[in-house]
């Protein structure tokens, strides 16, 4: 396998050849990585603002398009377009953005698709600052927002009109970890004409590739499993050459929601070990999702790995293990749930998730906490709420951790 220096006619959007014939993990810690002429074995963090030219015609070439390569970091960076191109070719699309955050990528792909009297059809189980933006920002600027139940095909199909532009979901949801039939929902958005966009932050391409289930954009937050560790703040568009390579891009070069170098070389090293992750979290999930359905004050347990998940058939086909996530409801509303938090020792009292550590969060006083009661109740956040993002240590001792608070109840 030879990797060779980029040269200035170089497709600069383009996954490497050698992907379309080798594996996921191969993938995962080859594609991107041009070697420069140091000879360096990691990727290099090139951190620059700018790029010089050789003269003036070239740097006229360079901004007109007429000639590929590095004009300003705000748009085009080596090492960012290293982290593009290896997720790109992950997911299976022709094309990756990278932004500043996971919001920022979600705000990039409305901004470059959508216009005033557009209507986005989204699913009600959303991450909160996803509905603020679509409920407070995005509707000043004349584009309206309307709800369904995740799981509910037939209400998508009834929600639909000649507004409709981008059904939008998540799959599995923040925080109760619903699913959805992509397959079938894909149908529905292109029989009407519409673009369907997936976050696939819970899954990443290790678990689940919505592209191959006929999704047009998928959506990160680097943030999470991407990164894994909690090191940095990121996020990414994924899809085909016209729709992320041209429209959502002309977005990120005007307006700037830039990923950094730094960043996207940290996101780099998390793709390396993506897989071996997910699986493990996955493992960890089902074990503490099956603990937490014997114990007394655990009302119920939100996970689709286990037979009792209502989506639960969608796993081992569209998405390949239940995932590093799950919720349950205690008994005593907030008090309770609080309780539960407060007693914990080793896990992480922090909304992040995707670490190597173990996180808790208490879901409708923290990241749907600006919702009002009645969006609350619509997206199924009970105040009895826990979201646990179960990370690498050993399960027997997260179980302990938790049996403190739950023990009380």
């Amino acid at each position: 396998m030879t990797f060779t220096t980029q040269s200035d006619d170089a497709d600069l959007s383009a996954p490497e050849d050698f992907d379309a014939k080798s594996g996921f993990a191969t993938r995962a810690i080859r594609t991107g990585h041009l070697r420069t002429p140091e000879g360096e074995h990691s990727e290099p963090i090139f951190a620059t603002s700018s790029f010089v030219f050789d003269s003036a015609a070239e740097a006229a070439a360079r901004f007109s398009g007429d000639l590929q390569g590095n004009i300003y970091s705000r748009f085009t960076n080596p090492t960012v377009r290293a982290f593009e191109q290896r997720l790109a070719s992950l997911e299976g699309g022709e094309a990756c953005v990278a932004t500043a955050s996971g919001m920022s990528a979600i705000l990039a792909t409305c901004m470059g698709l959508l216009k005033t009297g557009d209507r986005i059809l989204s699913s009600c189980s959303l991450f909160g600052s996803t509905t603020m933006l679509f409920n407070k920002y995005l509707a000043r600027f004349g584009i309206q927002t309307s709800y369904v139940p995740l799981s509910e095909l037939d209400a998508w199909e009834a929600a639909m009109d000649a507004r409709t532009r981008i059904l939008f979901c998540e799959t599995p949801s923040n925080p109760l970890t619903e699913m959805v039939d992509l397959r079938r929902l894909a149908e529905i958005a292109h029989r009407h004409g519409c673009l369907l966009v997936v976050d696939n932050c819970f899954c990443t391409p290790a678990l689940q590739r919505p592209l191959d289930l006929g999704a047009d954009i998928v959506i990160h937050s680097a943030t999470k499993f991407l990164d894994g560790q909690g090191r940095c703040v990121g996020g990414a568009v994924v899809g085909d050459k016209k729709l992320v390579g041209e429209e959502v891009f002309g977005v990120l070069r005007t307006a700037g929601p830039t990923m950094s170098p730094f960043n996207a070389w940290v996101f780099l090293k998390g793709l390396e070990t993506l897989e071996l992750r997910m699986l493990a979290h996955s493992r960890g999930a089902a074990q503490l999702a099956d603990w937490l359905s014997t114990q007394a004050a655990v009302e119920r347990v939100y996970y689709p790995g286990r037979a009792d998940h209502p989506q639960h058939r969608l796993v081992g086909d569209q998405q390949r293990t239940g995932g590093g996530i799950l919720a349950f409801d205690v008994r005593g509303g907030q008090v309770g749930a609080w309780r539960v938090v407060d007693a914990t020792r080793m896990i992480s009292i922090t909304a992040n998730l995707g670490d190597a550590k173990t996180t808790i969060t208490h879901p409708a006083t923290t990241t749907h906490g600006r919702l009002s009661p009645e969006e609350r109740v619509t997206a199924g956040i009970a105040d009895g709420l826990l979201r646990v993002a179960v990370g690498l240590e050993d399960v027997s001792d997260i179980q302990a951790d938790l049996a403190r608070g739950l023990s009380g109840l």
